[in-house]
């Protein structure tokens, strides 16, 4: 099953959690900050292989991702 992620760059406080638990490394911190002065991760799938784990989601401490599948 494919899946894809969308992550809410003002909630995320730059922990990185989602980059470690990520398998498929599909999560990557950003160059650019948000409005609280963290730079957020952001989600790149060029290739389609996000499986929607949903381990994103759940390790993030600010609840800033969602995981949708199909």
């Amino acid at each position: 099953m494919k899946g894809y992620i969308e992550i809410d760059s003002e909630l995320c406080k730059e922990c990185m959690l989602c980059i470690e638990v990520c398998t498929k490394g599909l999560i990557k911190k950003s160059a650019k900050l948000n409005l609280k002065g963290f730079y957020h991760v952001m989600f790149e799938d060029k290739e389609k292989q996000c499986t929607g784990c949903t381990l994103c989601a759940i390790i993030c401490p600010e609840a800033a991702i969602e995981v949708y599948r199909g």
